[in-house]
């Protein structure tokens, strides 16, 4: 019984061996694709030089005023011609389809309660 398993330990360091190789090759920059910028989007990389960097800057910020100047005439547009019970309605699941978009689940206490 014990020669059994020493034989199976050494047959299973060899396969290991023979695959580790190949696994680890899969997980390199060689099996990206095809991609040259090693996994980064356009948008996702920094700036190198000081002009590059307030471009990127000035950019980010007019997105960001863009973004929150429509999420101001959101808030205004449903203000308008909504009750105040449907606004608190939508508020809420916006809240829970975004916590559904990020795959995270409600807080235990809370499952717990509604699982009862």
């Amino acid at each position: 019984m014990m020669k059994m398993f020493s034989i199976r330990r050494i047959i299973f360091l060899c396969v290991a061996g023979l695959l580790l190789p190949i696994f680890i090759h899969a997980q390199t920059d060689a099996g990206t694709g095809g991609s040259s910028d090693n996994g980064t989007s356009e948008g996702a990389k920094a700036p190198d030089s000081k002009l590059e960097k307030k471009k990127a800057k000035r950019e980010w910020k007019k997105n960001r005023k863009q973004e929150l100047e429509d999420e101001k005439a959101k808030k205004e547009y449903n203000k308008k011609y909504n009750s105040k019970k449907t606004r608190r309605r939508m508020k809420r699941d916006q809240r829970e389809a975004q916590r559904n978009n990020e795959h995270k689940s409600e807080f235990f206490l809370i499952r717990w309660i509604h699982h009862l």
